[in-house]
């Protein structure tokens, strides 16, 4: 994947219908499916997503041994928790997460989206420790990859190791895009760089360019870039009546991508 800058906000592929929020958390315990499932990344379709191309087929063999299995977890349920001891990173297969963190006054802060062919779990490199909750927003399947294999492979396979570094420089890039994102757009530049990116990360995915899904709620859009619910669906409101987007619950149709296109590069031209 490009390490072009992105502004991540999750869609899965796979999905045709919206998920509803779930009405209540659950433990951690319940949150990952006690049965674990062998897991083999040369026969995966997300593979060229999530892992570097041009592997020979006994370097593929050995990240087969390190990616040993797939763990389901619940809608509403975490994957892992601010604080708890990093041991892993994980490639979603499918569905999505949000990660978040607690503010000063118990709101949930949501600091981005995670969608199918991604690494979620970087966060917990830097201290041993996770930095933030990784919530799924509906079932999914991650496969999970011991961090301490990991790097003792990338070692050993430089094209590994280069696509490790790849992705922690996205994150980087990706810092960057947010900082710029909430500290000068307003609402409707926020939005339409939000829907300019969901298109973008579909059609690397061969997924339609214009129609989508929205699996996170409003009051998230909002969370994620600094808007209230309100003004979230007041923009929404005004790109219909502009003609720019059709919008049905949380079905979203985009009629003029150069409109969404004009909007943030006007804003650009004026920095």
């Amino acid at each position: 994947m490009s390490p072009s800058q992105r502004i991540p906000i999750a869609l899965s592929p796979s999905d045709t219908d919206a998920a509803e929020p779930s009405s209540g958390k659950q433990s951690p315990q319940t949150a990952v499916n006690a049965q674990t499932i062998k897991v083999a990344c040369s026969n995966c379709n997300l593979r060229e997503l999530c892992m570097p191309v041009g592997l020979t087929d006994e370097q593929l063999r050995r990240i087969d041994d390190v990616v040993a299995v797939r763990r389901k977890i619940k809608r509403g349920s975490t994957l892992f928790r601010n604080g708890e001891a990093f041991t892993s990173l994980f490639a979603i297969r499918t569905g999505f997460f949000k990660t978040c963190v607690a503010t000063e006054d118990g709101r949930d802060q949501v600091t981005g989206f995670q969608m199918a062919g991604e690494i979620i779990g970087l966060d917990g490199i830097v201290n041993d420790h996770h930095t933030c909750d990784a919530v799924a927003l509906e079932d999914a399947e991650v496969c999970v990859m011991p961090f301490d294999r990991i790097e003792e492979l990338s070692r050993e396979v430089n094209a590994l190791q280069h696509h490790v570094h790849k992705i922690m420089s996205r994150e980087i890039v990706r810092e960057h895009g947010v900082m710029l994102l909430l500290g000068s757009m307003r609402a409707e530049e926020r939005l339409a760089a939000f829907l300019l990116n969901l298109v973008q990360r579909l059609h690397a995915r061969g997924f339609s360019q214009s129609e989508l899904v929205l699996r996170m709620t409003r009051e998230e859009i909002g969370s994620y870039l600094g808007l209230k619910l309100e003004t979230v669906s007041r923009t929404f409101s005004k790109f219909v009546d502009d003609g720019i987007v059709e919008v049905k619950q949380r079905h979203v149709r985009i009629l003029s991508t150069e409109a969404l296109r004009r909007i943030v590069n006007n804003q650009a031209a004026c920095h």
